[in-house]
């Protein structure tokens, strides 16, 4: 399949909350026509993979919400307006995991899904981990949780590690890791 660029007509914005913003863009097809789409807007995203000094990787339990169900994730969120990949990797570790990293390591960056948005998911590895007081958000409650790597593996094959923008940092951080 031969590779094209597609033209942009015109661009608007449909909503904006203070995550993400939803566009509706006109593009015009190889042979002239219009055609619409619509995708989501983010400032992009961090996901930390934190590793203690035995080796055990540090996850947060989270509800969430649209899914009426608990999720095991890697700590991770959204980049507020102002702040750097970097900068918001150490405050989502301390905010929903309770460590701070003497060493933070930037593996890669992702698009959790394409086809929908044109966010850009950074990955870090964190260690020299050490506690720190846990950031109260009245939003989202997170409890920590430490997992081996075996275990971290079994929970993905037997369905109960769900999140994809976990499993997606989890991959990355894998294929790295075997090169």
């Amino acid at each position: 399949m031969e590779s094209f660029p597609l033209r942009r007509i015109s661009t608007v914005q449909l909503a904006r909350n203070p995550y993400w913003e939803y566009w509706l863009d006109t593009y015009s097809l190889r042979d002239g026509r219009e055609q619409p789409y619509y995708f989501v807007h983010t400032r992009g995203s961090v996901m930390i993979i934190p590793i203690t000094e035995d080796g055990s990787l540090v996850m947060v339990r989270q509800f969430r919400y649209l899914w009426q169900r608990e999720s095991i994730e890697f700590p991770g969120g959204g980049i507020p307006e102002g702040a750097t990949p970097e900068q918001q990797a150490h405050r989502e570790l301390q905010e929903e995991a309770g460590y701070a990293a003497g060493i933070l390591e930037r593996i890669g960056e992702y698009n959790p899904m394409n086809g929908v948005t044109d966010e850009r998911c950074h990955v870090y590895v964190a260690r020299q981990l050490h506690p720190v007081a846990k950031a109260d958000d009245p939003v989202e409650e997170t409890a920590p949780l430490l997992v081996t790597t075996e275990e971290l593996v079994a929970r993905i094959a037997d369905g109960t590690i769900w999140d994809g923008m976990t499993l997606a940092a989890w991959a990355l951080f894998s294929a790295q890791r075997e090169r």
